[in-house]
């Protein structure tokens, strides 16, 4: 009879276990050398001869959580877990998966797990940190990364976090010390040259953030977010082609609505039309409800002159926070709906230009039926008061009781404004009667026989376009050699101190130390002939004045202008001067002098 032999199961037991320890070793290996490929087979074969082994569980799911299939990490570190609920370092690695799926409560949970086992470990805090950082819990963020670099000050990447909550706070001083011990830490760190040139831009040290953006792209030249916030930087300084190269850049990197609107904006502002449209029309297929996309494209078309187009896309033309800004809690927005006997606030928005422009739609909506009240920005109040169809102007939260609001941009969308049906009677603002006698005695001064001119060469320098909008007074000194004007400033700002070094005849009349707000602009400007000025607030307040303006455009005037256009549908006593190729207005003020030296206003 026959025997047969059966292995000793001690011996097998521990054969086994040699086995699937060498095979876990070996995922690990591949693992932590970036080998996800030739480690996955380890891992599987480790959980096929001991399901339950919960080391394996663990770090397959970290893999899988790299390759970025989230629901099956949670599925493989929620059953290590339920096998070895001590492991600080996996609760840690569950909280990104958590974070990745979009459950920040949850991540946090398991932060707060690692901790509770192991309170120096400064990954978990670190972890922990960037989810309260995505809740905008910043000065909480900040805690957590201060106390991970307690515990391990070489953390490159807590350093960046840190920095990044400063940032975020506008303590941008800190935030650089942080960026600069990233740099010390691993000097090759793209991310943190990025950081820091973000942190030197906000700061306004341009010269600063650009080197730190090209030092990032040297060490990595498919870093698409540094490729656009360089071309977002040189294309705020005026540099609109050196954008567009970057931009281009950017989107043959990451074709997303952002790069696209990016690259087409920077079109736009090379007066370059045609082209820009495709990339909003990109953007628009790739995310239908991209805010930026539409209100750019809204541009255009109306910049074209096609309104009904143009005024729909500007009706999407909101991100989530700056409508939230504005919309009044409790009362439904007015898209259109019958208006008779019915209460209605309109909000302002955007610029002091824009308002001026848009306050015109108040009559419009009272001749609709509507009671109008209307929300301004403080300095409007005196004015927006007297406009036609308002009953009452406010500032700050409204309390009133409405039936609708509406932003006051979004009104021509609402109505079905065209270029033929434009509300251009003017004057709709009306500066206050008692000082426009007070400012008339000190006008008259000047000398009858003369043509009195307001003067206005700048805007704000925080406008996008400011750089080829405004201009150095320098630049029109030629217009003081005409005999028979007097030039009144209407210049506010830091580019007042231009006059300090203009002639005489600028000089002569400069009374902006006593206009305190655009009433007393108002007053002024009524007891002047004309108003020359750049594309600003002043030049819309002339114009809804009644008074004729001569507005002086760059080669990419803003869409309210049209193209070609010498006049202003909205405007009737307004004259627009157009330069030719953008940055020169030796031409544009050679043409304003002949006109005036010819008499015509």
């Amino acid at each position: 009879m026959e025997h047969q032999s059966y292995p000793d199961p001690a011996r097998t037991n521990a054969s086994s276990s040699a086995y699937l320890i060498s095979l876990i070793n070996s995922a690990l290996q591949a693992h932590q050398a970036g080998r996800l490929d030739a480690a996955e087979p380890f891992y599987r074969e480790a959980l096929a001869l001991d399901p339950a082994h919960a080391e394996a569980l663990h770090y397959f799911g970290v893999l899988q959580h790299q390759r970025g299939d989230h629901v099956f990490a949670a599925e493989l570190m929620g059953e290590a877990l339920k096998l070895d609920r001590t492991d600080a370092v996996c609760w840690s690695n569950r909280g990104l998966v958590a974070a990745a799926l979009g459950h920040p409560q949850e991540a946090m949970i398991c932060y707060d797990q690692a901790l509770q086992l192991q309170p120096n470990f400064a990954d978990a805090r670190n972890n922990f940190g960037v989810a309260l950082q995505a809740q905008g819990a910043f000065d909480e963020a900040i805690g957590q990364y201060r106390l991970a670099l307690a515990v391990n000050p070489s953390l490159v990447d807590t350093h960046l976090n840190l920095g990044t909550a400063l940032n975020k706070l506008g303590r941008y001083d800190e935030a650089l010390v942080c960026y600069q011990h990233a740099m010390a830490l691993d000097p090759h760190s793209a991310e943190a040259h990025f950081n820091a040139g973000n942190a030197y831009d906000a700061q306004g040290d341009h010269v600063a953030a650009i080197a730190s953006f090209e030092r990032a792209l040297a060490l990595r030249g498919d870093y698409a977010e540094a490729h656009i916030n360089l071309g977002s930087l040189i294309g705020k300084l005026g540099d609109y082609a050196g954008a567009e190269s970057q931009y281009r850049h950017a989107v043959a990197l990451k074709p997303n609505p952002t790069n696209l609107v990016c690259l087409g904006g920077s079109l736009g502002a090379q007066g370059r039309l045609d082209e820009e449209e495709g990339f909003y029309r990109h953007a628009l297929a790739l995310d239908p409800n991209y805010a930026d996309a539409h209100q750019n494209l809204a541009w255009l078309l109306l910049k074209r002159g096609d309104y009904q187009q143009g005024w729909a896309e500007f009706a999407k033309r909101w991100r989530k926070s700056d409508y939230e800004a504005i919309a009044v809690p409790g009362v439904a927005e007015w898209h259109g709906e019958p208006l008779a006997g019915r209460r209605l606030l309109l909000v302002g928005e955007q610029g002091f230009g824009d308002h001026f422009q848009f306050l015109r739609y108040a009559r419009v909506l009272e001749q609709l039926g509507a009671t109008v009240d209307i929300c301004v920005r403080e300095p409007l109040l005196p004015l927006a008061g007297r406009i036609p169809g308002v009953h009452r102007a406010l500032s700050g939260t409204p309390d009133g009781q409405y039936d609708f609001w509406v932003p006051m941009m979004s009104v021509p969308s609402c109505v079905g404004t065209e270029l033929s049906t434009i509300p251009a009677d003017v004057p709709y603002v009306f500066a206050d009667k008692a000082k426009i006698k007070a400012w008339r005695k000190r006008v008259d001064a000047a000398g009858k026989a003369k043509r009195k001119v307001g003067l206005v060469w700048s805007g704000s320098p925080t406008f996008g376009n400011d750089r080829y909008r405004s201009m150095p007074l320098a630049e029109l000194s030629t217009l003081s050699e005409l005999k028979d004007v007097a030039w009144y400033a209407l210049q506010k700002g830091p580019a007042h101190d231009q006059l300090a070094g203009a002639p005489e005849a600028f000089r002569a009349h400069d009374f902006t130390a006593d206009l305190h707000n655009f009433d007393d602009t108002a007053a002024l400007i009524m007891n002047l002939d004309l108003v020359i000025a750049v594309d600003t607030g002043v030049a819309h307040l002339a114009a809804a004045l009644g008074k004729p303006v001569w507005v002086l455009l760059p080669a990419n005037s803003d869409w309210r202008w049209l193209e070609e256009h010498a006049d202003s549908p909205w405007y009737p006593a307004m004259k627009l001067f157009r330069q030719a190729r953008l940055g020169d207005w030796a031409p544009v003020v050679k043409r304003v002098s002949e006109e005036l030296r010819d008499g015509s206003l």
